[in-house]
């Protein structure tokens, strides 16, 4: 019986796994660009070359922090649901991802030399890494990926036809 609930939840966990990575991976980019652009203001400039100088450690606890900070925010976004205010609640929640993952994708790009320095750091990156793309793999080759990536192409040409036309 429990050998029937283990495969469709590894099934289900999977799924959400890859939605959250496939997140990341789509906003990763753009928002640390983002957030390198803002960063060009002279304090935070200043702010961004002290962290990319911290040794190690240090910038590990700088990386883990904004995580640690949205989780009081996070709580009020569950706050809000259960007090019957879920649209408000749901705002919140995308929104502390869309600012946590900048945040994030800023501060990994400063710090990741000096994490890449810490041995055990570097093995469970690499790790990372490998099980993320074997992940990203499975998503990509599913019939709906496929399906949605051949609609997107579809939608693309007639949008440049359409616009091309004009």
């Amino acid at each position: 019986m429990l050998k029937l609930l283990i495969a469709p939840l590894r099934w289900l966990f999977r799924i959400v796994l890859a939605v959250l990575i496939l997140f990341e991976e789509w906003g990763w980019e753009p928002l640390q660009r983002a957030m390198a652009a803002i960063g060009r203001l002279p304090l935070l400039r200043q702010l961004e070359v002290l962290v990319s100088r911290l040794p190690p450690y240090a910038a590990l606890v700088v990386f883990l922090l904004p995580g640690l900070m949205l989780l009081p925010i996070k709580l009020l976004a569950l706050w809000l649901i259960g007090v019957g205010r879920p649209g408000l609640g749901l705002v919140v929640i995308v929104l502390a991802k869309v600012v946590g993952t900048a945040v994030v994708a800023r501060l990994y790009a400063l710090t990741q030399p000096a994490l890449m320095r810490l041995d055990w750091f570097a093995r469970l990156h690499a790790r990372w890494i490998v099980w993320k793309e074997a992940l990203l793999g499975w998503v990509r080759a599913s019939a709906v990926w496929r399906s949605a990536r051949a609609l997107k192409l579809r939608i693309r040409r007639l949008w440049a036809r359409g616009a091309g036309g004009r």
